[in-house]
C-alpha cells in the first residue's frame, strides 16, 4: 500500500469514531501553552467563525492578559483558563487540542488528546525524540484521529504551486535539494538556577522531562537550545525547510546521514548546535543537503530560510522574499525565468488551521498528517544525532533504528521521570 493509499484509509477509519458535523457546527478547541506560538495560533483560530476556543491551559499565568487581550479584540468569548490539560481532555465537548508547548509535551499531550478521543493540532517538530514520533502516529490510529502537524507550508498555496511546478518535469530530472536554516540568533548569556518565579507551576511544565532546577535560560523560548526540553534550530525552524526539500525530492527516510557541525560561535548557556551541516542520501539515488548557521546575519540566496531544489533543465527555489510567500524558477542557465508570490505572507499559518478544522469536520488526512509530520521530523533527530555522536550514521526505515551504533541508538529516545503525562513502550 502506498503512502496516499495508507493516509485514506487511515482517514477513512477515522471517520467511523467521530460525530458528524455540519458546515455550521463550531469544533471546541482548547490550546495548550498561549505564550509565543501558541498566542499567535489563539489569533488565528479566533479569526475562523466556525471554531470555538473553550480553554487555555497555561502554567504560567503572567502570559494569560496578553493571549485574553487577542480573544477581547476578536469579540470572541473568554476561554476558561486551566493548568492541567486532563480538565480538557475529560470535557466531551472539547474536539481538538492545540498543543503550542515546548517540544518535550508534543509526542504526551498528542497521545493523552488522542487516547481522549480529541483531533490534535500540534506545533513542530512533532516529537522531542524520534521513538515518540512512532508512538504519537500509533495513537493516532488506534484512536481514528485526525493529527496536523504545524509545519504550515503543506498548506500554502505558493508552495505547493511551487511542488506541482517541480514534479511536472519542467526542471529535468531532480536528484537533490538544498534546505538552509541560515539567520542570527541572540546570544543567551549565562544565567544562574534561580527560585521558580511565583505562580508557575514548574512541575506541570517540566512534565515528563527530567527534573532540572529552574533557570531562566531554560525556560520560555531557551529551552530550544537545551536537550532536556528542546531539538535546537533544527527542529525549530529548520524542520520546515526539510519538510519542504523532501516533499519536492518526492522521499521519506533517508538511508545514510553524513556531516558534521556544532556549538561553534555562541559562548552562553546553549546545549544544541549553532552550526550544522548534513547531507541525506535517500533510495533511488537522491541527496538533500541541510545547512544551519544561526549566528549569520546575512542569509542566503536574500532569504534567511529556504529550499532550492536542483533539476537537469533548471532548479526552483522556495521561500519568503520582503516576506511574500513564493517561489522562483531558474533555466539550466541560472537565468530568472519565472517569479510567483502570493502578496504578504500568512505568517500564522491561517490556511493551515483551516485545513486541520476542515478535516475534523470532514474526517479526510490533513495536508501535515502525523505520519507526514513524522517522516519530517526524522530529517531533524537525525542531524542532531549526527553532530552529537561526530559520526555518520546509516538509518533503517523499517525499524527506525540506526544501524551499528548502540551509542547514536540510545539518542532516539529519551529518560522520562515517573509522571501521568509519561507515554506507555517508551
Amino acid at each position: 500500500m502506498n503512502r496516499r493509499n495508507f493516509l485514506q484509509s487511515a482517514a477513512m477509519a477515522a471517520a467511523s469514531g467521530s460525530r458528524s458535523y455540519s458546515a455550521s457546527d463550531k469544533v471546541n478547541i482548547a490550546v495548550m501553552g498561549v505564550r509565543g506560538r501558541g498566542r499567535n495560533l489563539t489569533s488565528v483560530f479566533c479569526g475562523l467563525r466556525d471554531v470555538n476556543i473553550s480553554y487555555f491551559c497555561e502554567v504560567d499565568p503572567r502570559v494569560i492578559p496578553r493571549v485574553a487581550k487577542i480573544v477581547e479584540d476578536a469579540g470572541r468569548a473568554q476561554p476558561k483558563v486551566i493548568g492541567d490539560i486532563r480538565r480538557a481532555l475529560d470535557d466531551k465537548s472539547i474536539d481538538a487540542i492545540v498543543v503550542a508547548t515546548p517540544d518535550h509535551w508534543h509526542a504526551p499531550a498528542t497521545i493523552l488528546g488522542c487516547d481522549a478521543g480529541k483531533d490534535v493540532y500540534v506545533e513542530k517538530p512533532a516529537s522531542h525524540n524520534l521513538r515518540e514520533g512512532r508512538l504519537m502516529i500509533e495513537a493516532a490510529r488506534r484512536n481514528n484521529r485526525i493529527v496536523q502537524l504545524g509545519t504550515q507550508s503543506r498548506s500554502r498555496a505558493s508552495t505547493q504551486k511551487a511542488i506541482e511546478y517541480i514534479k511536472s518535469g519542467k526542471i529535468g530530472k531532480v536528484v537533490a535539494a538544498k534546505a538552509w536554516n541560515v539567520q542570527r540568533r541572540e546570544d543567551i548569556g549565562h544565567k544562574p538556577d534561580t527560585a521558580v518565579p511565583p505562580g508557575v507551576d514548574y512541575d506541570t511544565w517540566t512534565g515528563v522531562a527530567a527534573a532540572m532546577p529552574f533557570n531562566e535560560n531554560r525556560f520560555h523560548y531557551n529551552w530550544h537550545w537545551n536537550w532536556n526540553y528542546g531539538t535546537g534550530d533544527a527542529g525549530n525552524d529548520g524542520v520546515h525547510q526539510l519538510d519542504m526539500a523532501r516533499w519536492a525530492l518526492g522521499v521519506d527516510t533517508p538511508t545514510e546521514v553524513s556531516g558534521s557541525g556544532g556549538k561553534l560561535f555562541f559562548d552562553d548557556d546553549q546545549r544544541t548546535p549553532d552550526t550544522i551541516n548534513v547531507t541525506y542520501n535517500y533510495p533511488g539515488n537522491k541527496l538533500l543537503i541541510f545547512e544551519m548557521r544561526i549566528w549569520a546575519p546575512y542569509g542566503m540566496d536574500e532569504q534567511e530560510n529556504g529550499v532550492a531544489v536542483y533539476g537537469s533543465e533548471g532548479m526552483v527555489h522556495i521561500g519568503r522574499w520582503e516576506r511574500a510567500w513564493g517561489y522562483k524558477v531558474f533555466d539550466r542557465k541560472g537565468k530568472l525565468v519565472l517569479k510567483e508570490e502570493e502578496g504578504k505572507d500568512d505568517p500564522h499559518g491561517d490556511s493551515h488551521a483551516r485545513n486541520f478544522v476542515e478535516c475534523v469536520k470532514s474526517r479526510r488526512a490533513p495536508n501535515a498528517e502525523i505520519e507526514i509530520g513524522h517522516t519530517s521530523t526524522i530529517q531533524c533527530h537525525l542531524a542532531n544525532i549526527v553532530v552529537r555522536t561526530g559520526r555518520n550514521l546509516k538509518f533503517d526505515a523499517r525499524t527506525e533504528t540506526i544501524a551499528g551504533d548502540p551509542e547514536a541508538n540510545k539518542l532516539l529516545r529519551r529518560s522520562y521521570r515517573k509522571h501521568w503525562a509519561t507515554p506507555k513502550n517508551v
